[in-house]
C-alpha cells in the first residue's frame, strides 16, 4: 500500500513518518562546558580601543593642522599605529558588548583568551 493509498482510506490527516535521521542530533554541536568571562582579553581590547582612538585623533590634529607644524613627520605613522591599535580593540569591545547584552549568535567564547 502506497502513502497515497494509505492517506486515502484513513480518516487521520497525519502519519508517522520513519525515522531518517541516522542518528543525527544537534546536541552533539553544543558546547556543555561553561567558559569563564575572559576579563583580561576584553581589559585588553578595551586598551586597544582607548589608545587607538587617541592615536586616530592626535593624527587627524596632525591632518588638519591644530598641532604645530615641526610635527607633521608624525602623521602617517600615528594614523596608521591608531588605525592598527583601533580596528582589533573596536571589534573585540562590540563582541563583549553584545555577548554582555546576550544578543542571540554572541558569547564570551568568541573572543580569544591568552592560556
Amino acid at each position: 500500500m502506497t502513502i497515497r493509498e494509505r492517506m486515502s482510506t484513513e480518516k487521520t490527516k497525519y502519519y508517522r513518518l520513519k525515522e531518517t535521521s541516522e542518528g543525527y542530533v544537534d546536541l552533539r554541536f553544543e558546547q556543555q562546558i561553561k567558559r569563564p568571562i575572559p576579563y583580561r582579553a576584553i581589559l585588553l581590547a578595551v586598551a586597544l580601543f582607548t589608545c587607538g582612538t587617541f592615536f586616530l585623533v592626535i593624527g587627524g590634529m596632525l591632518v588638519g593642522g591644530l598641532i604645530a607644524e615641526e610635527y607633521k613627520d608624525r602623521t602617517w605613522p600615528v594614523l596608521f599605529l591608531g588605525a592598527i591599535m583601533f580596528i582589533p580593540g573596536a571589534y573585540h569591545v562590540r563582541l563583549a558588548y553584545l555577548a554582555y547584552k546576550g544578543y542571540d549568535g554572541y558569547s564570551f567564547d568568541d573572543i580569544p583568551t591568552f592560556e
